[in-house]
């Protein structure tokens, strides 16, 4: 499994970005994408996640109402569109996959790294003031 993500850049506060992280290889045992995020000197953390079964998303507290998760399952891809960005959303945005079958496991399962198998090579977001 190969993703590669992009769509990062320098936008101003209150502006929008849209991330794309494109998905090749054994894709179709996946069960779930997720979002993650690294500032500088920070652990990486959550930002969002889809599981395919049933659809469901998930938010870290910070992003719910600005960022939305989405699915192209024709082109593989996820999306994450970032809207009324904020300085502190300044960060390398890595987007991973968990592979094996459907789950119904809840946003805990998914807002874990270890839960993921395989992870892009991140796309940088500045969000300038």
């Amino acid at each position: 499994v190969q993703l590669q993500a992009f769509g990062g850049g320098l936008v101003q506060a209150g502006g929008s970005l849209r991330l794309s992280c494109a998905a090749s290889g054994r894709t179709f045992s996946s069960n779930g994408m997720g979002w993650f995020r690294q500032a500088p000197g920070k652990e990486r953390e959550f930002v969002a996640a889809f599981r395919w079964s049933g659809g469901r998303r998930y938010y870290r507290d910070s992003v719910k109402g600005r960022f939305t998760i989405s699915r192209d399952i024709a082109k593989n891809t996820v999306y994450l569109q970032m809207n009324s960005l904020k300085p502190e959303d300044t960060a390398v945005y890595y987007c991973a996959v968990s592979l094996g079958r459907d789950t119904s496991y809840s946003g805990s399962y998914y807002s874990q790294p270890s839960t993921y198998d395989y992870w892009g090579q991140g796309t940088q977001v500045t969000v300038s003031s």
